[in-house]
């Protein structure tokens, strides 16, 4: 039953997340911003996360995962009150920054945990709940925000996108019983820091193929609504091309468990970067909201395979008391992509246009997935 409360919330929290980065990118584009501007707010996102993560991984392994789990749907919450209250373009980087940064206590603290709820052999199945789960609200928080845009404003979506937090705040404060204890520390752990899990290479190659899916997923989130803005599709029509993105990760996850035992880890995550390459490549050749969406259909099944088969390696392969701290150096990695890609590519497509976004990420991804095949192993099993 833990479990499924788990996914409940991550469902819930992340449609909140995910349905922001839609309405705070075409309130933005409403109120004037250009692509650089849009850029540095999702850029926000991932900001205070970069810096953060592994300190909150510390914070959820020293005192269990209820506060920081608690303070993270709060700030959600919070972050998109904002917008309704104090309209204007200023409110939005402030909201930006606060959510990526909340967000990522419930994340980082839930990723860590998940693993170990009902012993260590229902792993990979609680990776994989958990993953259909934020595979599901990222259908389900840009579809929302899209129709709630063109049918109610975007003001009042901020606040129908708060609403998805409140059923895990009220879990997490009432009924918190289900979550798993504080794991007890060795004498040593207070000299032990972050680059003691980057050294270890199994590790380390894992976080490393995480970064490089998450800067694919993070360049699509960013650019497609700039991108269907451009050429003139409404936000119903750019909410359902992200939906359908969405919903091509959460088919690839349903059939993951059947990938894994017949291919190793390290080939499904280079085959995958390859699949999210070709996708790139079609993008700017297409302004049809059909053909966008069945490209976007294929790179999520090139990018969903990445972060269940993260989460599960690096609890398998970190020391016990340390899980939620692996998950954060993970983070680490994967917002070093969400803060320098979309400022990144802001700056291409302001200066040069769409093209060379779509075809330069393409080319940084077939790059990375030679780098995997040549660099990643297969994980042992847990000692």
């Amino acid at each position: 039953m833990a479990i499924y409360l788990i996914v409940l919330m991550c469902a819930l929290n992340h449609s909140a997340f995910g349905g922001s980065r839609v309405a705070v990118s075409l309130y933005a584009l409403n109120l004037g911003a250009n692509q650089l501007a849009i850029g540095v707010l999702m850029a926000f996102y991932g900001l205070c996360p970069m810096l953060l993560a592994v300190t909150i991984g510390k914070l959820a392994d020293r005192v269990g995962p209820r506060l920081p789990m608690l303070m993270g749907t709060t700030g959600v919450a919070v972050a998109l009150l904002l917008p309704p209250l104090f309209p204007g373009l200023a409110t939005l980087y402030i909201s930006a920054l606060l959510i990526g940064t909340s967000f990522h206590f419930f994340f980082v603290t839930v990723t860590g945990i998940a693993g170990g709820i009902g012993g260590e052999g229902n792993r990979v199945r609680n990776y994989a709940l958990v993953s259909l789960g934020f595979s599901g609200a990222g259908f389900m928080g840009p579809m929302a925000a899209g129709f709630s845009i063109d049918h109610l404003g975007h003001l009042p979506t901020f606040l129908l996108l708060s609403l998805f937090t409140l059923i895990p705040l009220l879990l997490i404060w009432f009924r918190s019983g289900f979550l798993p204890p504080a794991v007890k520390r060795g004498m040593a752990d207070g000299k032990r820091n972050a680059y003691d899990l980057w050294r270890v290479p199994v590790l380390r190659n894992t976080f490393i193929a995480s970064g490089i899916i998450s800067s694919a997923w993070d360049l699509f989130q960013f650019y497609l609504p700039i991108y269907g803005y451009s050429i003139g599709l409404s936000a119903s029509a750019i909410g359902t091309v992200l939906g359908v993105f969405a919903l091509a990760t959460f088919v690839i996850r349903i059939v993951l468990p059947r990938l894994i035992k017949k291919s190793r880890e390290s080939e499904i995550l280079a085959y995958a970067i390859f699949v999210a390459a070709f996708a790139f490549v079609l993008f700017p050749f297409f302004k049809n909201a059909y053909a966008l969406a069945a490209i976007a259909f294929l790179l999520g099944l090139g990018c969903g395979c990445g972060q269940p088969l993260s989460m599960s390696l690096i609890y398998a392969l970190s020391p016990r008391e340390r899980v939620s701290e692996s998950t954060g150096l993970r983070v680490t990695v994967n917002n070093f992509a969400h803060l320098v890609i979309p400022l990144l590519f802001g700056s291409v497509g302001t200066a040069f246009g769409y093209f060379p976004v779509f075809i330069s990420n393409s080319a940084l991804l077939v790059a990375g997935g030679f780098l995997m095949r040549r660099n990643i192993t297969p994980a042992p099993g847990p000692s």
